[in-house]
């Protein structure tokens, strides 16, 4: 936003405040909608839909207000879970699953925004949502909650989806 001034002032005009409002919130409305309804309709493969939503993530974490990040962080979790077909007849372990995928989120939105050189910190937090998650599923195995299968789904493609999607997001974020 640029300031005019005013007796010395900075001022701002009603059109630039209404334009900036507008834009923070259309984008905050596209992630957010992207987190959610990809999963719901698309579903597989999920390495595609996981480096989309990643994307998403990423580019909110870059671009959003922290205020504003809470409903992409959630979304996904969500419209996996609407969708009930991504882990077939295990859907229902997926409940087990949701707050630590909002925790894998959180962290992988709060490296990027934290660490300041982009193209570190995306390692940084695509490990640690990836290694966090393993960790929960790992867990929940171990206690006889959830089955096997979410060991792979919760650690190496995690990593490689929020690793690619991270990526696309550094590099369309550079370009536009």
């Amino acid at each position: 936003m640029q300031y005019a001034y005013k007796k010395g002032k900075p001022f701002i005009s009603k059109k630039e405040v209404v334009n900036e409002f507008l834009k923070e919130n259309i984008e905050l409305v596209v992630y957010s909608t992207i987190c959610f309804f990809l999963p719901l309709f698309l579903g597989h493969p999920q390495f595609l839909v996981g480096t989309i939503v990643n994307t998403s993530l990423v580019l909110a974490a870059l671009r959003l207000k922290t205020k504003q990040l809470l409903p992409v962080i959630i979304m996904p979790a969500l419209g996996v879970l609407s969708r009930g077909l991504l882990f077939g007849p295990f859907t229902i372990y997926l409940l087990y699953m949701i707050p630590f995928i909002w925790i894998g989120n959180t962290l992988l939105v709060y490296f990027v925004r934290k660490i300041n050189k982009k193209f570190v910190s995306l390692p940084v937090a695509a490990i640690t949502k990836s290694a966090f998650l393993f960790s929960a599923a790992f867990v929940l195995v171990k206690l006889s909650i959830i089955p096997v299968i979410f060991l792979a789904a919760m650690g190496p493609v995690q990593l490689l989806t929020a690793l690619s999607g991270g990526t696309l997001a550094l590099i369309g974020n550079k370009l536009f």
